[in-house]
């Protein structure tokens, strides 16, 4: 191959250089990071299900999904944690390029979108049956 590329740990790791090198140039587009926000709290698992078809739907869509509340609950207790995962929500947004709502906005979303106003992001809302809106 002929290319040295390393990991972090200095390992030479040819992987990701062959995965880019076949990708076609449709796929190599640029692909902007989305911040999926839905709901979390309430019924937790069909809202986890739900953004789980909302990544999905950015994917087909072109773009990366971030999604803070399909990773975080994986390792953090909502109840005594909630304040630092709401930090942590607001830190990997402003890593991203858009904000996408889908559903009607609870109040921690609520949060998201109003940090995503005063950082003038792209916002684009959808009903839950992804139908963008406004």
């Amino acid at each position: 191959m002929g290319v040295d590329y390393r990991n972090p740990e200095g390992y030479v790791d040819p992987v990701p250089y062959q995965a880019i090198s076949n990708m076609d140039k449709e796929q190599k587009r640029y692909m902007p990071m989305v911040y999926i926000c839905s709901a979390y709290r309430g019924d937790e698992e069909y809202n986890v299900q739900k953004a789980r078809v909302y990544s999905r739907y950015a994917v087909d869509a072109g773009a990366i999904p971030i999604v803070p509340h399909l990773l975080l609950p994986q390792f953090m207790e909502e109840e005594s944690e909630r304040d630092l995962a709401v930090f942590m929500d607001i830190a990997i947004l402003s890593k991203c390029r858009e904000l996408w709502v889908f559903g009607e906005p609870t109040a921690g979303m609520l949060n998201e979108i109003a940090y995503a106003e005063r950082k003038q992001m792209t916002i684009k809302y959808f009903d839950e049956d992804m139908k963008e809106g406004s």
